[in-house]
């Protein structure tokens, strides 16, 4: 049956490379017809899921991507992109042009490496999926078992939304820099990040999967939440909580055209980065076929339109199935919304470094709502977006402090000025007790025995 299985598998290849070879795609950028954006044209034999393929490889170069006209229907695609680099201007660099090039137009063919440009490698390190119930702390206690058991975080996504947290890590043994092959290491390391996950009430099952397949790591978290159903809705037991989470809920409709035999789904919200892909990687992942769609910006707002089908040809059959549609792309939407202060830092690597640095935030009555660590050339770029525990605007003296213990140079506050004075609150009068540590980052033999003691 594997055999079989196996064959069909590659005879789907070859068929699919024998179209490709026959209709090779076209890519054409064009600087000139558009005054503020760079035109995109790509037109290729349709199959399922290439809408994502090229909206991935655009956002994955941090491209913004304006405007975009979608057509599919038949067995040609023709899509139109406005993008523009992160300052707002015209892609004028000559590598990502010709990278553009590369992965979209005929080069790409029968290269599927040109098609992952966010794709972890794996073959020099392991990647942790993680999956359980959020809560505060809960980066410290991960990040403080991986260095107990001697794993240096290369690289990690950390997301959460309503309750749950989500995290894809790339690790290796800080001893040899190389992926962790041994099985009861491996199982070791599964079994007490789970328990870490589980916590001491959580409702939900947590989640722990290690492997050294590739992973698209943004696309990942979407498949990993939405497969622990972070868009059903949950009990909400602050009133002013509700309240806040209406007014931040995207608009998004979705009517059946029972003339043609499609479902439009509309949505309306605060344009962001990677907005595009997310609406579209979760229209994927549940199996939607996009034929034509629509997607404009308008100064801070953003509207959407997709004319879908299911995957089996059919429009949205049921009410259930439509409310399910528009939970799923609200939840798509705000598991990336940046809740709550930006810091960023940027220092040389070491281990431990991540542990440490959650541990403070921890210890001064932070959350982490989102994180991404990067590692390269021996720096760690970390960005962080960190509320108070307790729901409260962050006190600016504990900012002030968590700067002082860590390094004013190394640890800085990235919101904007009216941001950042509605994410702090002013000092107050009196001086509240504050954890020292003031040459923690002076002595690389630190360990916090006191937090992996449990964990052994």
């Amino acid at each position: 049956m594997d055999v079989s299985m196996s064959f069909s598998q590659d005879m789907d290849d070859e068929y699919e490379k024998l179209i490709r070879r026959m209709n090779p795609p076209r890519v054409v950028i064009d600087n000139d017809s558009c005054k503020n954006a760079t035109v995109i044209r790509v037109d290729s034999a349709n199959e399922y899921g290439i809408l994502l393929e090229v909206v991935q490889i655009l956002t994955d170069l941090n491209l913004t991507i304006t405007k975009a006209y979608i057509s599919s229907d038949g067995g040609w695609f023709m899509d139109v992109f406005n993008v523009t680099d992160q300052d707002g201007n015209k892609v004028t660099d000559e590598v990502v042009l010709d990278y553009i090039q590369k992965s979209l137009g005929p080069e790409a063919c029968f290269s599927t490496s040109m098609r992952t440009v966010g794709v972890i490698p794996s073959t020099d390190s392991t990647v942790i999926e993680l999956t359980g119930c959020d809560r505060p702390g809960l980066l410290s206690e991960l990040t403080a078992v991986l260095t107990h058991l001697k794993c240096s975080v290369l690289n990690a996504e950390v997301w959460t939304h309503n309750t749950r947290a989500a995290a894809v890590m790339e690790v290796t043994d800080d001893s040899t820099g190389c992926a962790i092959s041994d099985p009861e290491r491996l199982s070791r390391i599964k079994n007490l990040l789970r328990n870490v996950l589980k916590g001491s009430n959580a409702p939900r099952e947590a989640k722990t999967v290690v492997s050294h397949g590739e992973v698209h790591t943004d696309r990942r978290l979407h498949q990993m939440m939405f497969e622990d159903r972070d868009y059903e809705q949950r009990l909400v037991d602050d009133e002013s909580s509700s309240i806040q989470d209406d007014r931040q809920r995207p608009d998004v409709c979705v009517d059946n055209w029972l003339d043609k035999d499609y479902s439009v789904v509309t949505v309306r919200c605060k344009d962001r980065p990677k907005l595009l892909f997310d609406t579209v990687c979760t229209l994927t992942d549940m199996q939607y076929v996009v034929f034509h769609g629509s997607v404009d910006t308008e100064g801070t707002e953003a509207y959407q339109e997709y004319y879908v089908r299911h995957i089996d040809g059919s429009p949205v059959k049921s009410e259930a199935e439509k409310q399910r549609v528009i939970q799923c792309l609200e939840a798509a939407i705000k598991r990336r919304v940046s809740e709550g202060l930006k810091l960023e830092l940027c220092t040389t690597d070491r281990v431990g470094l991540l542990s440490n640095v959650t541990r403070i935030f921890r210890e001064n009555s932070l959350t982490v709502t989102r994180a991404e660590v990067k590692t390269k050339g021996g720096k760690a770029v970390n960005t962080f977006y960190v509320s108070d525990a307790s729901g409260y605007s962050i006190d600016a003296k504990t900012i002030d402090s968590i700067r002082q213990t860590i390094g004013q140079t190394i640890l800085k506050v990235k919101n904007n000025p009216e941001e950042q004075q509605q994410r702090l609150k002013p000092p107050s009068q009196e001086s509240p007790t504050r954890f020292l540590f003031g040459g923690l980052f002076k002595s690389k033999s630190f360990v916090n025995f006191g937090l992996v003691r449990s964990y052994s």
